[in-house]
């Protein structure tokens, strides 16, 4: 897997956290530099955390089911793209101002638990994991940044559209890592 395709597996991992934060945003009112960071660093810590515990189980297993890696990757990303794209046409969710440790918390795991998947899929794939945790919480970080400000600005117009893309992404790479594990590309 190359760093094109790792950068997006980034992006779709991110469009979760981008969506909350945007409605954060829209929920704080006036918003100041250490809301988009404290965003940044709870949402892309926990997404560039998720993936490497995911990797490190995955690694435990990834020798015994090595022929039907692809299989699994697929099915994963398909489970997880699709999920995405379906709760984008869902009811609106109601996420409060809070900024406090406790919310936080449990809004970056909420939005983290599908990287633990995909990080699963990394180690069947062998794929380098720091470069790929670093990248996936950096893009976090700067996605979940700019969605408070955004939220600020917009309010909750493109939380759907969001969600949405960013299940999209990680089907079309899921099927890419099927073809290429059956010897199609």
């Amino acid at each position: 897997m190359g760093m094109t395709e790792l950068l997006m597996i980034a992006i779709g991992l991110s469009m979760d956290a981008f969506a909350v934060s945007v409605c954060k945003g829209l929920s704080l009112g006036k918003i100041r530099i250490t809301h988009m960071c404290a965003a940044g660093a709870w949402f892309g810590g926990f997404q560039a955390l998720m993936p490497a515990i995911g990797y490190f189980l995955g690694k435990t297993f990834a020798d015994m089911i090595t022929q039907f890696d692809h299989w699994i990757a697929f099915f994963l990303l398909l489970f997880i793209g699709a999920n995405m794209a379906r709760e984008s046409f869902g009811k609106k969710e109601h996420i409060d101002a809070a900024m406090d440790i406790r919310s936080m918390f449990l809004l970056a795991v909420a939005t983290s638990i599908d990287a633990l998947a995909v990080g699963v899929t990394f180690a069947f794939m062998r794929i380098a994991v720091l470069p790929a945790v670093c990248l996936i919480g950096a893009t976090t970080f700067v996605f979940s940044a700019a969605g408070i400000k955004i939220g600020s600005i917009f309010g909750t117009r493109y939380r759907a559209k969001a969600e949405f893309a960013g299940g999209i992404i990680l089907i079309v790479i899921g099927v890419r890592i099927l073809l290429d594990g059956l010897g199609v590309l």
